[in-house]
């Protein structure tokens, strides 16, 4: 199986900023130490008229040319450099070479990703670019697949994803999310669920069931992009949920399961995670990276 990075490039982050970096390059350590199947690739990097797939080039045009205002880096959360143009192209570019992976292998992994805040003409949420809405419609434009499902776990609702593909009937967005998390102001997915604070394993895994279920009636995908955030996570700092690592086993697995079903080649991205613990986080991560190789293996995955 292989598995993109991106993490050479360093975002210069204010102090005191609360966003876990070094869990990427964490993650790429602990996947070599202990996953020894797995093939490293650096991510590519991605070109303008690529990027320009899912954003307006004007906003392109700004994050390249460092004319980004105040206001839009704030709202971004990280302030421009080159090294954040290009994390961020290499990124998209990663989620494009796990799909590309996923297709000629059953599965495909950035060890980034998941930037579903990034809407068409703006950054917010730490995302610059949409990694998952730019691979899918550069898969699109390929030959490689009509149509695509983007199944995110994060537990904050992909609105850029949902903006963007908003008009698309050949990409199916689906968001499970907190409720009351951020962003505030809800897009519209092909199908949300909303969960309030506190949810749990149960009820979590019922309402993915059920989600999984009324997708794929209505729906018939030939890939699945799924963003695997760990930050549903009960010891996430930010997710106001409770799942326990056994619990997003278990969602992990679903999806994985579901997939196989259909016979659906499916590219991963890590998505969010703010552990108290960083290392925890890295785990959550970690776990999804092996059922994700149980099921290219083919491999009982319960």
């Amino acid at each position: 199986m292989k598995a993109f990075y991106s993490d050479r490039f360093v975002l210069p982050l204010p102090s005191g900023h609360r966003f876990p970096m070094q869990k990427y390059r964490m993650l790429r350590e602990a996947v070599a130490a202990s996953l020894p199947d797995v093939v490293f690739e650096e991510a590519p990097t991605t070109s303008d008229g690529v990027l320009a797939l899912a954003h307006h080039p004007s906003y392109i045009q700004r994050v390249s040319g460092g004319l980004l205002s105040e206001n839009e880096q704030k709202t971004i959360g990280f302030p421009w450099s080159p090294d954040m143009v290009e994390r961020s192209r290499r990124s998209a570019g990663a989620t494009i070479a796990a799909c590309r992976a996923a297709l000629a292998g059953g599965v495909g992994v950035n060890l980034a990703g998941g930037t579903h805040h990034a809407h068409a003409d703006r950054g917010q949420g730490f995302c610059v670019f949409n990694d998952a809405a730019i691979a899918a419609r550069l898969m699109q434009a390929e030959r490689r697949v009509s149509r695509v499902a983007i199944v995110d776990l994060d537990v904050h609702q992909g609105d850029g994803t949902a903006t963007i593909l908003e008009k698309d009937e050949s990409v199916f967005t689906l968001s499970i999310h907190g409720e009351h998390n951020y962003p505030f102001d809800k897009a519209c997915s092909d199908l949300d669920v909303a969960l309030p604070d506190g949810t749990g394993d149960t009820d979590y895994l019922a309402g993915l069931d059920a989600a999984l279920s009324e997708m794929f009636a209505r729906f018939d995908p030939e890939l699945l992009i799924f963003l695997a955030g760990a930050d549903p996570y009960e010891g996430d700092r930010l997710g106001r949920l409770r799942l326990s690592m056994a619990g997003l086993a278990s969602r992990d697995t679903k999806v994985m399961e579901a997939a196989r079903a259909r016979d659906l080649p499916v590219a991963i991205a890590m998505a969010g995670g703010y552990g108290r613990v960083i290392e925890e986080t890295v785990a959550v991560h970690l776990q999804t990276i092996r059922i994700a190789i149980r099921y290219c293996r083919g491999m009982e995955l319960a």
